[in-house]
Formats: C-alpha cells, structure tokens, sequence
C-alpha cells in the first residue's frame, strides 16, 4: 500500500447532499467507538478485561459502511470493527459484559471479544480461523435473493485473511450466482507483524476482483465521507441491481495485532505518517472549519459519550460472575428438537437404498418450500450418483443449485442460509471430500449454537465406503472425524426405509447432521418402503436380530456383513444391533442387550484406533463390567489407507475376519 508519506496528510472532504445533522452523526460514530477503546486500553491495563484488538485509527471503515446499510442489513464484522457493533445500537453495556465473559453478553461466557452473533442487531460475528465468514455472507445474501428481498450483505476481512482459500472461494462464489455481497477488505498494512509486502504481490487488492469479474474499488479508509458516500451509493445500486462488489479501504493498524503484541516491527516514520491521517482529528477539524462544530461543543460530546460509557461499565461491573451447571453447557450444545413423529403409510414399494434417499429428499423439498440443495453437478446431471436426478425439472435451479468445487465455500454458504432462516442440504460429492469443508463444519458449523444461540439447519449428505474399488480418497468411512465434535449429528443408515425416514428427521432437525450413504449399498440392498413422508428418530437403534449368546454391534455395510454370517450359521444365537444413529447413540439398547448375552462385538468398516467401536467398547467396559463373560472384541479394518485393488481392499476390509472374531468371543 502506499506510504503516506508520500501524499499530503489532509483530506479532500466533499459535503454532497449532505445536511449538517449527518456530518456530525457521522463523526460521532467514530468518536464512540474511539472512546471507548480509549477506557478498554485502560482496563486491560488493570487486568479487568482479557484481551483487546485496537481499530483505532481505523474506525471511519466501520462507521461508514454501517451507517450507509440499512438496519436489516447483515454484517459481518471482525476484531477491528467496534464500530459497526456500536452504531447498530446495541446497548454498551451488554458489549462490556460481553468481553468480561459475563451472561448479559451475548455467548454466555463461552466466548470473548467479539466472537459472537446478534439476530437482534444483525449482526454476525467472525471465527478466529476468519475466512468462512465470507462464505456466511454468500448464503445470506443469497437467502435474499431467493426471498426477492432487496438487502445487501456486508461482510469484513483484513488484507491477511485474502490469502485464504475461503476468501477466494467466496468471491467465486458470489460472482457465479450474482449476490449482493459487499466484501470489505480493510488493507491496514499488517497480518499481525507480517507486512503486506510479504502477504502478496499485487498491486492493488482490489484487483483480485477481476479475476472473478466482480466490481472492485479503492477507498481512503481514513477518509469518513468518502466511506459513507461511496459506500452507501454501491449499496442502493446493489439493492437494485444484484451483484457483489469488493472494496479495498487503504488504512493502519496503529496498535499492536492485540495489545500484548506491541508494535516494534513498525517502522517510525510510517506510524507517525499514519497518524497524522487520524480519521477523527481530521474530520473533527473539517467540522469546525465548516463551522458544524465548535470546540465547546466537541468537548461537550466528549463528556456525554465518557459519561455514557462510565454508566454501563459500572452496571457491567455489577453483574455477577456467571455460573452454570453441567446441564446448562450440554443442553445448549444442540438446538432444543422435539420430533413430531410422522408415522409411515401402509402403501409400499421396494426401492433400492440410493432410491430411497431420492425420494426422501424430494419429499422433503416439496415440503419445505424454504430447502436449498447445493453440490457439484447436482442441477441437470443429477450428482455423480443420479440421487438428485429430474430435481431441477421439479424445482428449478435456484433451489437446485450446481456450485463450483470449492467445499469450504458452501458448507460456509449453508450455514448463512440458516442464519437467514432457511434450510440447506449439501451433498459432499464423496465424503472424502468433507475435507476441503472440514473448517466450517467443525468449527462453524457445530459450534455456533453452543457459542451464540444460532443453529445450523444444515444437512451434509455424505457419500461414502469402500468395497467399489474406489481407492483412498473415493473410500473413506470417516464418521469418527465427526461424532468426536460436539454440536454435530451423525446418522448411517443401513438400508432404504431407515435412510428415507432418517434422512427426512435429518432436514427437520434444525441441527447439523452429516447423513452417511453407503456408496456399495446404493444399488445392491432393496427393501419394501412406505412410498409417503415419514420419520424415524435419532439415537433409536435397530434389533434386528435377537439372541443368548452375543451381541453383535454394528452400522452401514457392517449389517450386512453380520447378516450374512448369521445366516451362513444359524447356530449362533445373537442380538444383532444396527446403530443407525452414531450421534446420538442409543445406549439404553446396546446396555439391555449386553446385560442379556454378557458377551460383546463390535463391527466398523473404519479402521480401528480412534473410531466408534473404540469409544463404545470403553462405555460398556465402564457402564456394563460386571455383565461381562469376555472382553469387547472390535473388530475393524486395516490401519492403512484404503487401497484400490480388488484382492488389496478385501484384505484391508474386516469382512472376512469377522467370523474367526466372533467364534474367539463366543468361544473365551
């Protein structure tokens, strides 16, 4: 960015339309939020607050863009950005409370600084892995577009977080489906103490935009009208004519990445040419010589912000400590949902289990006129897998959507589907995949109930398992990654009528669910299913079979396998439990069958260490010890990769070694 230095250190204000009430209210929406950095670098001083990320010298960015959006207007802001939170009204001291973790904050404790969201103020808070929030703000935006709303969305990021995928794919992204998205890069010269000569090599920022034929524009981030101006004229034309928009506001971050990092690395002279461009004591004095302000009447606003901010922090200071009980934490995991269960019709019809799932999901979008699908190929081909076939026919594109291959993105775009009130179902190509959106979903996804109040009304279809031939990254069976994160649920049903009941649950649940579809069961296992909607709760296994001798644990293609040896030898008496629901998990079954036949199997496609066999086996071993004639047995598959080859891939799967297992139980 350029040095300062270089150019003369006053403005060039231009007045516009502008009456002299919103001259001067835009210079108090900086000034407030200067204020109270002011008081918030005093009490980190004094140990009274954690931790603080200055935006002074910043704030004319924050103020202008804010006040040049409507109310209802989203905004996603980031550390720096106190004056967006400021100027949407929101009472101070719930701010104050906020950052001193107490409960008339907004995350309960559970989060600091300005991690957290308001529907309230709407206004939702950054991750500190900062590039979802892009793609939040891509799915909110697009919430309008399909409820014909004209509302723009303004999301936030520094010239350090455009080096991230996510930023790249949310640009993508929101110029492929044309969303109002103003994505605001505040280019304050360093990433912590990274300068931007380090961060990339071109020019300009805003030049990135080309390259996603997106509108892109440079402006003073010091310069308050020039925000406020530009900035609420790209707004209105947005509103009308949908499109994003990125901007690049030049700035400096005058204060350490936080405080304790300091600012050594700042070269002097460079600071001291920054401050000279101080938004505030420049605009302040454009003011008095326009004669808008008088110095009696600065000092006079002065007083009454300080007082102002005297009177919440003292209420803020009142406020007890919060406390919660164990119940309290682990009840605000999920969002509370009570299942209306919609019971099936007796009409059936056999369908293959990937027929089953189509149907399912379509029965749920003529349900639900507000559920978005999104994946790659999902539109006129149907998915990789056919699942989503004549969809686009029935509900057309904008609902059935094709997205570019940038996973990360979309789960983030789900998610602010939900934060706008709809639902999304997302289809991970393969559930390998799941990695390239592993971020979102573990950390945005499954987390922002817990932290904020805000669910997640997202569906992640994962396609998945091995047995096809398909090799290590078309073959996975990667539950575990999931069912280890709270916030999420995980189902893998076994046959047709539990994935069409389950998959139904899955999208009224207002929760995150990763669905897990068996790819090798697709076409190969059939069953008779009610041909209406209907439902099947979560954490309810399925006794399949029942027996003295053992229980057989199991779920996805593990079923079939446990089938199919109990029907080679009938001699074996045994309890034959499908899980179906990973997350939750129905204990209350697997206790009563293991009190019962005192011996225990468990069977996963998955390797062995660190899957669900690993932590059920160590429940029962805790909860059911005395019961037991013999250790749990778990049995798994290789700890390799998955491989390709046919005679490799059955040696890798447990399928033949179930049967010596299970005899070495029966048998202690």
């Amino acid at each position: 960015m350029a040095n300062p230095t270089e150019t003369a250190p006053i403005f060039k204000y231009s007045k516009d339309n502008l009456s002299n009430e919103e001259l001067l209210k835009l210079y108090l929406a900086m000034l407030k939020p200067r204020l109270i950095e002011e008081k918030m670098l005093i009490l980190l001083r004094q140990g009274k607050i954690s931790k603080w990320f200055s935006g002074i010298g910043q704030e004319a960015i924050s103020a202008g863009v804010t006040l040049a959006l409507q109310k209802e207007e989203y905004i996603l802001p980031m550390h720096r950005n106190l004056g967006v939170f400021v100027n949407r009204d929101i009472p101070l001291y719930r701010l104050f409370t906020q950052w001193q973790g107490k409960a008339s904050g907004f995350t309960k404790g559970r989060d600091r600084s300005f991690h957290f969201g308001t529907q309230e103020f709407n206004i939702v808070g950054m991750i500190s892995h900062l590039g979802p929030q892009l793609g939040v703000a891509d799915g909110i935006a697009l919430a309008h577009k399909l409820k014909n709303e004209k509302n723009i969305t303004a999301v936030f990021t520094g010239e350090g977080g455009t080096s991230e995928g996510d930023f790249h794919e949310a640009l993508n992204v929101a110029s492929v489906w044309d969303l109002p998205v103003l994505f605001c890069i505040e280019n304050n010269g360093y990433g912590l103490s990274t300068p931007t000569t380090e961060q990339y090599r071109c020019e300009n920022l805003a030049d990135r935009g080309l390259g996603y034929g997106m509108e892109s524009h440079i402006i003073d981030g010091n310069n308050i009208l020039e925000v406020y101006q530009k900035v609420s004229a790209l707004a209105e034309s947005m509103r009308e004519n949908p499109r994003p928009v990125l901007v690049e506001f030049l700035t400096f971050r005058r204060r350490g990445h936080e405080e304790a990092s300091g600012t050594k690395y700042v070269p002097e002279d460079l600071m001291e040419a920054w401050e000279l461009k101080d938004p505030i004591s420049n605009y302040k004095d454009f003011l008095i010589a326009e004669g808008i302000l008088t110095e009696e009447q600065d000092e006079h606003k002065h007083v009454l912000i300080k007082a102002e901010i005297e009177a919440h922090l003292q209420k803020a200071f009142e406020e007890d400590v919060i406390s919660s009980s164990e119940d309290d934490e682990l009840n605000d995991v999920y969002k509370p949902f009570t299942l209306e269960v919609t019971k099936p019709n007796e009409t059936t019809e056999e369908l293959r289990l990937i027929d089953a799932i189509s149907q399912g999901l379509r029965q749920s979008m003529e349900r639900y006129d507000d559920l978005v699908i999104m994946g790659q190929d999902v539109a006129d081909y149907g998915g990789v897998f056919k699942i989503t076939e004549g969809f686009i026919e029935q509900f057309g594109k904008d609902r059935v959507r094709n997205t570019p291959i940038c996973e990360s993105a979309i789960v983030s775009a789900a998610m602010g589907l939900s934060i706008n009130g709809m639902k999304a179902v997302m289809e991970m190509q393969f559930g390998d995949f799941a990695t390239s959106g592993f971020n979102p979903i573990v950390n945005y996804l499954a987390k922002s109930h817990y932290r904020w109040n805000q669910h997640a009304d997202v569906v992640i279809r994962m396609p998945c398992g091995g047995g096809v031939g398909a090799g290590p990254f078309h073959s996975q069976t990667n539950e575990a990654w999931f069912t280890k994160t709270p916030g999420l649920k995980v189902v893998y049903p076994a046959f047709p009528y539990d994935a069409k009941g389950l998959l139904a649950t899955a999208i009224e649940d207002p929760n995150p669910v990763l669905f897990f579809e068996h790819k090798a069961l697709y076409r190969s296992i059939r069953q008779e299913v009610p041909t209406d909607y209907f439902t099947i709760p979560f954490g309810k296994a399925s006794l399949l079979k029942e027996g003295e001798d053992i229980t057989i644990i199991t779920y996805g293609a593990g079923v079939h396998w446990a089938l199919e040896v109990l029907e080679e030898h009938s001699n074996i008496s045994a309890d034959l439990i499908d899980l179906r629901s990973l997350q939750p998990l129905d204990y209350d079954t697997v206790y009563a069958s293991v009190k019962k036949t005192s011996r225990v199997i468990i069977l996963q496609e998955d390797s062995k260490f660190g899957g669900i066999a690993s932590d059920l086996s160590a429940c029962i071993m805790e909860d059911c010890f005395k019961y037991l004639d013999a250790p749990v047995k778990r049995v798994a598959s290789l700890e390799t990769p998955i491989p390709f080859a046919k005679n490799l891939e059955n040696n890798y799967l447990p399928k033949n070694r179930f049967f010596n297992e299970l005899l070495e139980v029966l048998a202690y």
